[in-house]
């Protein structure tokens, strides 16, 4: 079945046409236009329940956005690109066409209307270019120099924060109920639950997150998902899908650990710790509490249970469950 997602805001255009980035300051599910003028009260994201305030008295939302939106091209000379005026409509289940159709499916997981693993992403590095993130906004990497040379020229400095083809997710998103250490750490498009907290050197990529309350000192890398309850621990480290084959999605549990310096590349069940400093993949090599060696990913997604390495032998085990991890620290979510 397809599924249609609008979005209505501001392009960023380089001097020669490339799109830089979009920001949607308003989004929903549906047909622009059509689905907020037919169901004007249902709130679909904070976002899109504040239409400015050009609009006249009664005017439906539909008519609010356009208004806000009116005359809103401009140029600017500085960074030499022009702010544009956008509305689109797109369809989540076919690849994206074009770099503001990527940006409004990564301000939908981010703004928790959509969930990691839930819009097709195919093809998403193709369609966005290289930016260099300022803190004057969306730079064309070719035009740093003289964005550079135009301020100081008014004894005034350029920052760059990075170059890359995606920004940081609190430049475009706030999602309510979350606190990050870092913020450059957390790319548009990380879903971030209620109740996350991400450390200072925790980090978050584009189509993964968080489910609910979590705590994340370690690395969920692309299209990894996190349950209620988890604690992602300090330097560890969770496989993604951008290298090797691309095809296994891993997925944590409710109420997991991860220690310090630990890491996976396979999925975990619910209630299961990884010992500090244990790194276990698909191909490592794991007895069970029956005395069968077996290899990790034949144990993939299973509960319940403690991956240790032997502190003799070294060899990785994993054990039946008895206690509790002690769960997250409640004051600091």
């Amino acid at each position: 079945m397809t599924r249609t997602a609008w979005g209505a805001g501001f392009t960023t255009e380089a001097s020669d046409g490339t799109t830089l980035d979009a920001w949607f300051r308003w989004l929903g599910w549906g047909e622009y236009g059509a689905e907020l003028d037919q169901d004007p009260g249902q709130r679909r994201s904070e976002a899109n329940t504040r239409f400015g305030t050009a609009a006249p008295p009664g005017a439906s939302p539909a008519a609010s956005i356009d208004s806000a939106l009116a005359g809103g091209e401009r140029k600017d000379p500085v960074r030499q690109v022009v702010v544009r005026p956008i509305r689109v409509t797109i369809d989540v289940d076919e690849p994206p066409t074009s770099a503001a159709d990527v940006y409004l499916r990564l301000h939908l997981l981010s703004h928790r209307l959509a969930v990691p693993r839930s819009l097709n992403l195919d093809g998403v590095f193709g369609q966005l270019a290289t930016v260099a993130w300022t803190d004057l906004g969306p730079v064309a990497p070719a035009d740093v120099d003289d964005v550079r040379l135009s301020l100081r020229a008014d004894g005034r400095s350029l920052l760059v924060r990075g170059l890359d083809k995606f920004p940081a997710m609190t430049d475009y998103v706030i999602p309510s109920g979350v606190r990050i250490g870092d913020a450059a750490r957390v790319r548009l498009g990380a879903h971030l639950a209620e109740g996350t907290v991400v450390m200072h050197e925790g980090f978050c990529n584009f189509n993964a997150g968080t489910l609910g309350t979590s705590m994340v000192e370690g690395r969920i890398s692309q299209g990894v998902v996190v349950g209620e309850g988890s604690d992602i621990g300090g330097g560890s480290s969770i496989m993604g899908t951008l290298s090797g084959g691309g095809t296994e999605q891993i997925t944590i549990g409710e109420r997991c650990l991860i220690g310090a310096n630990g890491g996976i590349g396979i999925s975990l069940g619910d209630d299961c710790v990884v010992e500090a400093g244990l790194y276990i993949t698909a191909g490592t090599l794991v007895r069970l509490p029956d005395g069968e060696v077996v290899k990790g990913k034949d144990v993939s997604g299973i509960s319940g249970m403690m991956f240790i390495r032997h502190s003799q032998t070294g060899a990785i085990e994993a054990r039946q469950r008895a206690g509790k991890w002690g769960g997250l620290n409640a004051a600091l979510h």
